[in-house]
């Protein structure tokens, strides 16, 4: 069950992967295009059910309790050998639950963020969860000493890249730098984040005339909304629809929506702005409640400020174009920072992270239902 357009992601390379163990395999439930098209049954759109922030949810709530709804009728007509949840923590926890009621067994894949914040669910998980597949490697250390099973996989991300050194990136014969804009996959973070990025890319320009600018535009995220801002901010960028991967080759710098992009930025080893925007009431309830120093995963994994990163007010125009220009000005700190890039996407692990999670449920299935070959996603 995945909620979220990563998740999908994930989703159809897992179901690929466990097709690939066993195609008898039937695999239904929540998600998207892409687990879709891997053979994936999807009962419910997981683009109805994205959202970001804590306050934010309540626009979604009546597709949200919906989907709820239709996932525990599943689980119960279906009693399927194995429930499989990818992210999507508040959600995935509360079907885990109905799950455990009816004797199904549960394989967490990509784990919440409870080492980030709400730490007290941990115990929840040890009680609902068979087996968590974690994707950082230092939530293997954290579910352990809580006597959860854990197995940490690799980065799924890894699984589309080869371990070739990256080649640093130049500019071109006539001295042009790109910087790329990256505001999300999801329309509420385009819509808060690219009127910022757009403002700082025309202060950009104004300082560096010799720069270009690729917008990425998730596949999830409605087309019109993106032209019209980006027609009104009077900036003059390229529009890149798909993959972020040819983008990010391309990039000097990118500025991102904090997220697993900017995961993939460190594995191409760009150099990046990390911006994130929410509600005011979410901001103050997050600040609160969050107990690590850094919100970007890249800072995380590294353990130490790698990249900046600009929250909620900070993430203005001015700050946003003041820290890209500080990286395409000064060669020396573009340097540093793609080595400490580097060094993450070491911690990141091997590719094989659906395999090995595939190779996780197959146990699984066999430990709970060896006769039997049904299990949704």
């Amino acid at each position: 069950m995945s909620g979220e357009a990563s998740g999908d992601m994930h989703g159809a390379k897992l179901a690929n992967s466990l097709h690939a163990q066993d195609d008898r395999l039937i695999l239904f439930g929540i998600g998207g295009e892409r687990m879709q098209a891997a053979g994936v049954r999807i009962d419910v759109d997981a683009h109805r059910l994205s959202v970001v922030g804590i306050t934010e949810v309540f626009a979604k709530l009546p597709q949200i309790l919906d989907g709820m709804r239709t996932a525990k009728r599943l689980l119960v007509e279906n009693k399927p050998d194995l429930l499989i949840l990818i992210d999507f923590p508040d959600f995935n926890l509360h079907l885990a639950s109905h799950a455990k009621k009816h004797g199904i067994p549960v394989l967490y894949y990509i784990s919440p963020q409870i080492w980030a914040w709400r730490r007290g669910r941990v115990r929840k998980i040890k009680r609902l969860v068979d087996h968590m597949a974690v994707i950082l490697p230092f939530e293997e250390i954290f579910y352990r000493q809580h006597g959860v099973p854990v197995t940490f996989v690799g980065h799924p991300l890894m699984d589309q890249y080869s371990t070739a050194p990256k080649q640093p990136k130049r500019s071109s014969e006539d001295n042009t730098v790109t910087v790329g804009l990256l505001p999300g996959s999801r329309d509420s973070e385009v819509t808060k984040l690219l009127p910022s990025m757009l403002a700082a890319a025309k202060r950009i320009h104004q300082q560096k005339p010799n720069t270009r600018f690729l917008l990425s535009r998730a596949r999830s995220v409605a087309s019109s909304p993106v032209e019209r801002m980006v027609k009104e901010s009077g900036v003059k960028v390229i529009l890149h629809d798909g993959s972020t991967d040819a983008l990010l080759e391309q990039a000097t710098v990118v500025i991102v929506a904090s997220g697993t992009t900017t995961l993939e930025a460190a594995i191409h080893e760009t150099p990046m702005i990390i911006v994130y925007r929410i509600s005011p009431l979410s901001y103050r309830l997050g600040k609160a409640l969050i107990r690590v120093p850094h919100i970007g995963l890249v800072n995380l994994i590294a353990d130490k400020r790698v990249v900046p990163e600009l929250i909620q007010h900070e993430a203005s125009p001015e700050q946003i174009a003041q820290h890209t220009l500080a990286i395409l000005k000064d060669t020396t700190r573009a340097k540093r920072t793609r080595m400490e890039l580097a060094e993450v996407r070491r911690r990141l692990g091997a590719a094989g992270a659906s395999r090995k999670v595939a190779e996780i449920a197959m146990r699984l299935i066999n430990q709970f239902a060896p006769n039997s070959y049904s299990s949704p996603i």
